[in-house]
């Protein structure tokens, strides 16, 4: 299922289809009849979510392309930018609807052309990956992280898109577990995975979470 990497090379064709930006089946996204305006705050509780997610993200890829050029639309489209900046995007409760649509709404944002193509349904897929999480115990037996790796207890591929995607590790930690056990989890990951990814789309980064599902700590893949 996952080959190792390459080094990832960008040809003209790959920047010229990010500045045209990808076409995403458009949807009206409405909601039914309601007797009184949507208010921003209560979109961003709607069922819809994905719809005020993709929003925030365009402004944001907007707000980029003003202040970067062209040069910001590889930048952020083709290496990843627009997903690392949704881990730590505000307003956060709005974007956590769906990561997926803020990503999307940001690579759009970044582009020369100035029209939006929101999607017409949620964009994140979530997909546990058990063999992923067999294969790592197994690396991790031999090789001094037995431990850290038996606190896993399941491995999570977020699909932000067709091309993107995260690795969630969701584990027994809890406040009471120290950074230092969780950085030594997160860099075992990291030193088996090694560029492992997908065969149609790109890994970016290694989200460790807590019990709770709290987000403990984000490691570039």
């Amino acid at each position: 299922m996952h080959a190792p990497a390459q080094a990832r090379a960008v040809g003209l064709t790959v920047v010229a289809a990010v500045l045209g930006l990808l076409t995403v089946s458009c949807g009206s996204g409405s909601s039914g009849s309601s007797t009184r305006p949507e208010s921003s705050a209560s979109r961003a509780t709607a069922e819809h979510g994905y719809e005020a997610a993709y929003d925030a993200g365009w402004r944001e890829g907007r707000r980029i392309f003003k202040d970067g050029g062209k040069g910001s639309a590889v930048r952020e489209a083709v290496w990843g930018g627009c997903v690392r900046r949704s881990l730590t995007a505000e307003p956060q409760i709005v974007v956590e609807k769906d990561r997926g649509a803020w990503v999307l709404g940001c690579k759009q944002g970044v582009g020369t052309r100035k029209d939006r193509h929101p999607p017409a349904r949620p964009v994140t897929r979530r997909e546990a990956d058990p063999d992923l999480l067999a294969r790592f115990r197994s690396w991790a037996d031999t090789n001094g992280f037995k431990q850290p790796a038996r606190d896993v207890g399941q491995v999570v591929l977020v699909h932000l898109g067709d091309g993107d995607y995260d690795v969630e590790v969701s584990t027994a930690y809890t406040d009471k577990n120290t950074e230092a056990e969780v950085r030594r989890l997160a860099n075992a990951f990291v030193t088996w995975w090694d560029g492992d990814d997908g065969d149609k789309a790109t890994a970016w980064n290694l989200i460790v979470a807590a019990q709770d599902g709290k987000r403990l700590v984000t490691v570039k893949l």
